[in-house]
């Protein structure tokens, strides 16, 4: 049996994958999250063999997500779920270590097909993305400077979202477990490490990443 845990924040999203998934006599849906952190917990908890985790979650992205269980469950295969038919966000994906990345206007047998494909070891991407494509931009990119969002570090990209979403200093120390002090510090650090300069070009820049989107649903 291939137990499989679900994150995605809109809970008829939820519903919806799995109902198609639990129509697989070999899939199992062993947990549900809401959230970034809860996914996390669940998956170091549970160690389902596969993650399909929403590109866009509140508390922590799907990338960030990807990140930490790649750290602590590193068994768990990870199928991303998104609206963004971009090749940036593919390659950031593949890169933070997922094995799939499946659009959001997929068919269900489209899921599935990913999900076995993960479990076989192999890579899935959606139509009309390629292997190729992304072969080629991951190329074009080792050939230009390092990504700037690669030298933040995991609290720097947490007070990110979260200063995207409108948190203040406050909220943001409450939310991560720290003093407003230090949360301020690392969004200053982030906003230097980015070349951001205000409130505007964090929330433009968090969008471009993927860390804040508007409503999909």
């Amino acid at each position: 049996m291939t137990t499989i845990v679900l994150a995605d924040d809109h809970h008829v999203v939820r519903q919806g994958v799995r109902v198609l998934l639990e129509a697989q006599p070999a899939f199992s849906i062993v947990g549900e999250a809401a959230d970034g952190h809860q996914a996390v917990r669940l998956v170091t908890s549970l160690r389902p063999a596969v993650l399909v985790v929403d590109l866009t979650m509140p508390g922590l992205t799907g990338l960030e997500v990807t990140r930490l269980v790649r750290q602590h469950a590193p068994e768990t295969r990870i199928v991303i779920l998104s609206m963004h038919a971009n090749e940036e966000y593919v390659l950031d994906a593949l890169r933070s270590g997922a094995s799939a990345y499946v659009l959001k206007n997929a068919s269900a047998d489209e899921l599935v097909r990913a999900i076995r494909k993960v479990l076989g070891g192999g890579r899935y991407l959606s139509p009309p993305l390629s292997a190729r494509a992304i072969d080629v931009y991951s190329e074009r990119c080792g050939a230009v400077s390092p990504d700037r969002y690669d030298t933040l570090t995991a609290r720097e990209r947490a007070v990110l979202q979260l200063a995207a979403e409108g948190c203040n200093h406050r909220t943001i120390a409450t939310r991560l477990g720290m003093s407003p002090r230090t949360a301020e510090v690392h969004r200053v650090n982030l906003m230097r490490k980015l070349d951001l300069h205000n409130q505007m070009e964090l929330i433009w820049y968090a969008m471009r990443r993927g860390v804040l989107s508007v409503e999909e649903e």
